[in-house]
């Protein structure tokens, strides 16, 4: 039977069968794979190592999850072994891509979760954690702003001062409460609550979901960078228990507005970033069609930010998101309002402050050269 010589990266010169040459040659003329040579004592190995590099490194996975893509690995790993190749190095290389794959896969998921168009949204919280819930308007300035919704309910007996943005379900709801995205009046009506909860001594509950504060003309000339930066100068200063929880998106300045408190959680798949991965793929790294590949360099989920210890904890949602149990997922919101509220109503506000400020100039981490 007639032979042909190729070159093998992992044991130099061989001889393929043309037999065997018909089941390899496809792959080994694709140029796209970047690959010179296969293992020819073992065809096996070579088939399942073009494969492993085409899915991995290459991102052609045809839908394979990545289960299946370690399985792979380790039955190579098992046939290399068995064989005698040494194949180490290039088997840590695909691995290695393997697992950034992985963590590009999961921060998508969350941000898939984050953005699901039935996820519930502070209302639907609102209704089912707080009793009585009474909506105030306005910020005696201006106007009102829908996409933010302030107003005083009970939790469990206890009167609590609820802020939070507002998105809607529908095309005429998400026009009415623009998307979620606040103008200035909006950060500058939550103030005036938070405010008037401090002069009573209400705790401050609120819900972050926002892809960011309204960029447009208007609010840049009735100025939004102001009220946000307000809004974290005085909130980082009220003299009564605040919690926050990131119900969904929590979006660059839009979120941070309100997003100042003694307690900051985020639900399961909830993120929260300086930037959607859309704008950072764009800007940094000039190819917004690699949007996945910034949410996972961003570090934007739950797990990420605990990790970083930017938030105090985690709350689980039902399998699936959150859209799943709307109404499980809000009863634990509650179990964790009650817990901590309970526990920062008893001390001094000054103690709070003191405590909030703390917290605020600790976050992050650096390395001072010498």
């Amino acid at each position: 039977m007639k032979c042909l010589t190729i070159r093998n990266p992992f044991m130099g010169a061989r001889n393929l069968t043309v037999n065997e040459l018909k089941v390899v040659r496809p792959l080994l003329l694709d140029s796209t794979y970047g690959i010179e040579g296969h293992d020819l004592r073992t065809l096996r190995i070579c088939i399942e190592y073009i494969c492993l590099k085409r899915d991995v490194v290459f991102g052609y996975s045809g839908g394979m999850n990545m289960i299946d893509l370690q399985e792979k690995l380790t039955e190579l790993k098992r046939l290399a072994r068995e064989s005698g190749l040494d194949v180490e190095d290039e088997l840590k290389t695909v691995e290695s891509k393997a697992a950034a794959k992985s963590k590009t896969e999961q921060a998508w998921k969350h941000v898939e979760l984050a953005r699901h168009p039935e996820r519930p949204y502070s209302l639907e919280y609102i209704e089912r954690i707080f009793d009585n819930f009474i909506e105030l308007h306005g910020d005696r300035c201006f106007g009102d702003d829908p996409s933010i919704v302030c107003g005083l309910g009970f939790l469990s007996g206890r009167p609590v001062t609820i802020l939070a943005n507002q998105k809607g379900h529908t095309l005429k709801e998400n026009m009415y409460r623009n998307h979620g995205m606040a103008h200035p009046e909006g950060y500058r009506k939550a103030l005036r609550l938070a405010k008037q909860a401090e002069k009573f001594s209400r705790p401050i509950v609120t819900f972050v979901d926002t892809s960011g504060a309204y960029p447009g003309l208007g609010a840049e000339e009735r100025g939004i960078g102001e009220a946000i930066a307000r809004n974290l100068r005085d909130f980082s200063q009220l003299a009564t228990p605040i919690v926050c929880i990131v119900i969904g998106e929590g979006g660059s300045g839009g979120a941070l507005g309100l997003c100042i408190g003694d307690k900051i959680y985020m639900l399961e798949n909830a993120i929260y970033s300086v930037i959607s991965p859309e704008g950072c793929a764009s800007i940094l790294l000039r190819d917004a069609s690699r949007a996945k590949d910034a949410a996972a360099m961003l570090r934007i989920t739950s797990g990420d930010l605990m990790a970083f210890k930017l938030i105090n904890g985690v709350i689980r949602e039902p399998e699936g998101g959150a859209h799943t149990d709307i109404a499980a997922t809000a009863a634990s919101i509650k179990q964790v309002l009650e817990r901590d509220l309970d526990d920062l109503c008893r001390r001094s506000p000054s103690v709070l402050v003191r405590y909030r400020h703390r917290k605020i100039q600790t976050i992050g981490s650096w390395n001072e050269a010498g």
